[in-house]
C-alpha cells in the first residue's frame, strides 16, 4: 500500500521555523519526484515546493522562495520541508505528495493526510 505520513507541524510565532517530514512507503521513492502542497481555509491548494527524483532540481512557489527548502533523502525514503521566517500567511495544512515519474509534472500519484502549521503574530 502507498503511504505518505507527514509530521512536524505545530504552532509557532512569526519569524520562527519548522521542519516538516514525510515518510514514504509503497512507492519507488528514489525514482520519483516529490512535492509539498498547502491549503488554507477558503483557498485553493497550492504547491509550495517540488523536487525531482534525484534531489538535484527543485521548484518553489514565489510566495515561499528563499524561505522554504525542500530536501529528499533517498536513503531514508523521506522528503523534508524546511520552513524558515514563517509568517501568519503560511498558516495552512501542509501535504506531502508523490509524482508517478521522476519529475514533478502531471498528476500526483499519492497524497499524505497533512500536517497543520499555524503561525501566530
Amino acid at each position: 500500500q502507498v503511504q505518505l505520513v507527514e509530521s512536524g507541524g505545530g504552532l509557532v510565532q512569526a519569524g520562527e521555523f519548522l521542519r516538516l517530514s514525510c515518510a514514504a512507503s509503497g512507492i519507488i521513492f528514489s525514482s520519483q519526484a516529490m512535492a509539498w502542497f498547502r491549503q488554507a481555509p477558503g483557498k485553493e491548494r497550492e504547491r509550495v515546493a517540488a523536487i525531482n527524483w534525484a534531489g538535484t532540481v527543485t521548484h518553489y512557489a514565489a510566495s515561499v522562495k528563499d524561505r522554504f527548502s525542500i530536501f529528499k533523502d533517498n536513503t531514508e525514503n523521506t522528503v523534508y520541508l524546511q520552513l524558515n521566517s514563517l509568517q501568519p500567511d503560511d498558516t495552512a495544512v501542509y501535504y506531502c505528495a508523490a509524482y508517478p515519474g521522476p519529475f514533478y509534472e502531471g498528476a500526483v500519484q499519492a497524497w499524505g493526510q497533512g500536517t497543520q502549521v499555524t503561525v501566530s503574530s
